[in-house]
């Protein structure tokens, strides 16, 4: 975000601190010496600022509300800018057309909101602007607010006070708006192809559907321990059970595991399942759904690209090109290009060796074989790739919900679609054989037995029809459209550890 590297003017002297908060303090004695309220009455119908500039007439009255984020008085004259969540507007203030209320903005705040009545017109640099016949006080802003220049240079201090940055960070108000433009349009996308929404326990008995490590609550009139979702897949499948055919959550997970620029303990993932379908109609589905939501969201397939900063702190990035088709190639194909030709011949030994040696690749003593082979992927295939790239074929242990490969059952028939080096979507052929998915989930579990959701197993025989399925990571979608460095730029209130 652009306003990251500046300085901050949020932190002031402590006795400069001290002096604004106090005369701001003082003034809503003089508010209320006046009889007027800082904190008083509501202001209905009003039209945001966006409206007002769209929809100009030379004259048309307009009543309009919004935070004061900058005012310059001259004389009798004052020039103001008023700011909501739709962008900024220009008003304007004289004696003859406010009359005892010109007073009003010497009490007037940056920060403060205001209400106000008037006519359109366009000033001589021709910005559009409201002449002011009427001016209110909606509510007192106590504390200063940054410079909207300069804004939050500590990051942290960005996530810690979303509602400043939000104040201050065009770019931050941005990618958040963003965010709920994305998310509508991905809901309306699955409408239009008669996908039902559902939603499934976000509590559950047993944490399945991934392999991570869950957040555990307690039930104290059942006495048992919980488990907050890691992911709603089998309940998914059990609807495809009860007869649903096409249907999608757009849902929150929780996993007790790291934070980094790519993960945070609550996320939004999308997940769907089609009856009847396989994992290259979904791949098809995956593709025309990110392609269709950002032409109408970001308005091009050209995305996630910047400009480098001018004082060369921030290097330029070139945008990711989504035009379609998008590349589908087998995961060993892949492995091979960076690893060798013989990747999958030599030994065990000699893989390892290599990963130490020519590829650079750093591994632990306790990986598995296959693990090996995917932190290859991970480092040298995955991170290197920008655009789009769906991934086929992974192997069996990766990924234990899916469908085996009928002409090589060391592969399950899945993608992983790859953008801007992460992954963005998984897509399968779900596994419907329920003998298989227990022996699967069983070698996942190791000496866990207990961890088995036989529920879903029993579902399971009682037959679920051939289903492809997928899931999206929002809060990554969100990045990659918006060109976001960190997924804590497109959650509102990302998790902090508290200060102290």
């Amino acid at each position: 975000m652009a306003n990251a590297t500046r300085p901050s003017t949020l932190h002031l002297p402590m006795e400069d601190e001290s002096e604004l908060l106090a005369l701001r303090r003082a003034r809503l004695d003089t508010w209320r010496e006046l009889g007027i309220d800082p904190f008083g009455d509501a202001f209905p119908g009003t039209e945001n600022c966006k409206q007002a500039v769209d929809n100009y007439v030379d004259e048309r009255p307009v009543r309009i509300a919004g935070r004061l984020i900058s005012k310059r008085e001259m004389g009798k004259n004052v020039f103001a800018h008023i700011l909501d969540e739709t962008g900024k507007l220009q008003v304007y203030a004289q004696v003859q057309g406010l009359g005892d209320k010109f007073a009003f903005w010497k009490l007037l705040d940056i920060g403060d909101f205001i209400g106000g009545e008037g006519t359109l017109f366009t000033t001589k640099t021709g910005e559009k602007t409201v002449k002011l016949s009427d001016l209110r006080i909606l509510s007192k802003s106590l504390r200063p607010i940054p410079s909207q220049w300069y804004g939050l240079s500590d990051v942290e201090q960005r996530y810690r006070q979303r509602y400043v940055d939000m104040i201050v960070s065009e770019d931050a108000r941005k990618v958040l708006l963003k965010r709920s433009q994305i998310v509508k349009e991905v809901r309306r996308f699955f409408e239009e192809r008669d996908f039902t929404e559902v939603e499934t326990p976000m509590m559950q008995t047993i944490a399945g559907g991934a392999a991570a490590r869950p957040f555990v609550t307690k039930h104290n009139a059942l006495g048992i321990d919980l488990y907050m979702r890691i992911a709603p897949e089998l309940y998914l499948k059990r609807l495809l059970v009860g007869g649903m055919t096409k249907v999608f959550e757009i849902n929150r997970n929780f996993r007790n595991e790291g934070i980094s620029r790519r993960h945070n303990p609550e996320f939004t993932m999308l997940e769907a399942y089609w009856a009847y379908a396989d994992f290259t109609s979904m791949a098809q589905l995956v593709e025309d759904l990110i392609t269709t939501v950002a032409q109408k969201v970001i308005g091009t397939l050209q995305v996630g690209g910047r400009a480098a900063s001018e004082d060369g702190t921030v290097p330029a990035l070139e945008p990711i090109d989504l035009t379609p088709p998008w590349p589908r190639t087998p995961y060993r194909e892949l492995v091979k290009s960076v690893a060798g030709d013989d990747w999958f011949t030599i030994t065990e030994a000699e893989r390892r060796d290599r990963c130490a040696g020519k590829l650079g690749v750093e591994i632990s003593s306790v990986m598995g074989d296959f693990e090996v082979t995917n932190q290859v992927f991970e480092k040298l295939v995955e991170a290197k790739t920008r655009n789009p790239l769906f991934v086929t074929h992974l192997p069996k242990e990766l990924v234990p919900l899916a469908k085996q490969n009928s002409a090589d059952p060391s592969v399950v028939d899945v993608f992983e679609l790859i953008i801007a080096g992460q992954e963005v979507a998984p897509g399968y052929s779900e596994l419907n054989n329920p003998v298989v998915q227990r022996q699967r989930l069983e070698e996942q579990a190791g000496e866990e037995k207990q961890n088995l959701d036989e529920d879903f197993l029993t579902a399971l025989e009682y037959g679920m029809p051939p289903a492809g399925g997928i899931g999206i990571g929002i809060d990554r979608l969100v990045m990659t459209l918006t060109g976001a460095e960190s997924i804590r730029d497109v959650i509102l209130f990302p998790l902090l550890k508290p200060k102290i």
